[in-house]
């Protein structure tokens, strides 16, 4: 493949953005390609390459490039008619109406601008209605670039992940490797009333797409209520991806508190939300106490995008498709890595997989595994190999993925993320044909 053009747009970039880039994750080596144009499945750089597209623009992208007629009239027509007011528009009011009526947890939410505004307004609604000021995440959960969330270390010894917050952020922040029942237990016992919520996601699709063990999103609703703190969900990857309409937390039918969603439901444009119970919700200026408010919240166009996306999933079968894909896929990397490298780990749900390059594992599939991604069965051959929390993803051979495996997928025409822990996903406008022929670039990268 050639990329000059490419090559050239990133030398530019240097000069006047940070790192080339505006998000540090595309920052890929030795430097990016440029995307012209989507088309359907695929997308085009700068020097006219194709590629099959699976990062879907870090998952929003739930119908593909190719948005179907009745969402591109939608936006068309909000665009032609003023770009924003300042004012209520009746469309978020719609868009509104629908996530209420499909996701179990949502009786009211305020509508944001990004997955990172969504949790930072969760942590303070929280933090206002129980009165406590501790939170607890995951880790190797992600929550967005928040500094309440920034954090690494275990438990109560905790430090900012990042330079520029400050340690005092930290303190209050406490953290537990997901998937371990002990330690949100312990942590509850020494600190359950300090506690304002549990912040996580149903599943880590930020760090390896790491399912969660039977029982666990139960235990984690069990420990919360015992103890007066919240449950907050983050489903900015997993909202109206996994799970369909009802999202993640329907499909393992735990509900949260508060469930924090972003990209698919804005078909492709910012948006941000936090939705809950009405009681809480309602604590949100103007109606309550808690300050929260936003330029470009609820946006029209934004708005119009979403809800019609939204309409064309329940219509029309996406939900159908895209998870029978995504199956397809997983199906075929698991087959693949059984013959060349058993010890790597397929994961993945619905639309989402990956394949993670673990170290070890058995020499050869059992005759109970999980045949399409990793559920964390006990049963399977495979259980007390696969991750289970983030630390054993970032453990795996991250380097090997990011240096050789990327770039030789990317040379067969084949776009994934930029990294080990990034979630991939399929869309609407993907065919059987492509998951055929990415499962021969699999073949031939590994």
């Amino acid at each position: 493949m050639n990329h000059e053009q490419s090559q050239s747009l990133y030398d530019r970039a240097l000069s006047v953005l940070a790192g080339g880039v505006n998000s540090s994750v595309r920052a890929t080596r030795p430097y990016p390609f440029f995307v012209e144009r989507g088309d359907g499945g695929h997308v085009i750089d700068a020097d006219g390459n194709r590629y099959l597209d699976y990062v879907m623009g870090y998952g929003p992208l739930l119908l593909g490039h190719d948005l179907p007629q009745q969402v591109t009239a939608a936006v068309q027509q909000r665009a032609s008619e003023g770009p924003m007011y300042g004012a209520p528009t009746e469309v978020e009011v719609e868009l509104a109406e629908f996530v209420c009526r499909h996701v179990p947890s949502v009786e009211m939410l305020r509508f944001v601008n990004s997955g990172t505004e969504a949790t930072v307004s969760a942590v303070r609604l929280a933090r206002g209605y129980t009165g406590r000021e501790k939170i607890v995440v995951m880790q190797g959960g992600y929550h967005g670039a928040q500094e309440s969330t920034l954090v690494e270390g275990e438990g109560d010894h905790t430090h900012p992940s990042s330079p520029g917050i400050p340690e005092s952020f930290a303190e209050h922040t406490l953290t537990v490797p997901f998937n371990d029942e002990d330690a949100i237990h312990e942590l509850f016992e020494t600190h359950g009333e300090e506690i304002a919520a549990v912040l996580t996601e149903p599943i880590l699709g930020n760090y390896g797409i790491v399912h969660p063990v039977d029982g666990y999103l139960e235990t984690l609703r069990e420990v919360t209520d015992e103890h007066g703190a919240l449950l907050i969900f983050d489903e900015v990857i997993t909202g109206f991806r996994v799970g369909g309409l009802q999202c993640a937390q329907g499909k393992f039918g735990v509900t949260p508190d508060l469930t924090t969603l972003a990209k698919v439901i804005g078909g492709g444009f910012p948006i941000g939300a936090i939705g809950g119970r009405a009681e809480i919700v309602e604590e949100f200026t103007p109606a309550g106490d808690v300050f929260q408010s936003g330029t470009f919240s609820g946006h029209p166009v934004t708005m119009a995008a979403g809800l019609e996306t939204l309409r064309y999933a329940a219509a029309n079968d996406v939900y159908d498709h895209i998870n029978e894909l995504g199956r397809q896929l997983r199906s075929g990397l698991t087959d693949i890595v059984a013959d060349q490298a058993p010890e790597y780990t397929v994961v993945g749900t619905d639309s989402m997989f990956k394949m993670i390059f673990t170290r070890e594992g058995p020499s050869s599939p059992g005759a109970d595994h999980c045949e399409a991604g990793c559920r964390q069965r006990p049963a399977c051959d495979r259980y007390e190999h696969c991750p289970k929390h983030g630390t054993d993803v970032r453990q795996a051979d991250t380097e090997r993925w990011e240096r050789l495996f990327w770039p030789a997928m990317k040379e067969q025409g084949v776009f994934l993320t930029a990294n080990q822990f990034e979630s991939q996903f399929v869309c609407d406008a993907h065919t059987r044909e492509d998951v055929e022929e990415t499962l021969e670039a699999y073949k031939a990268a590994l």
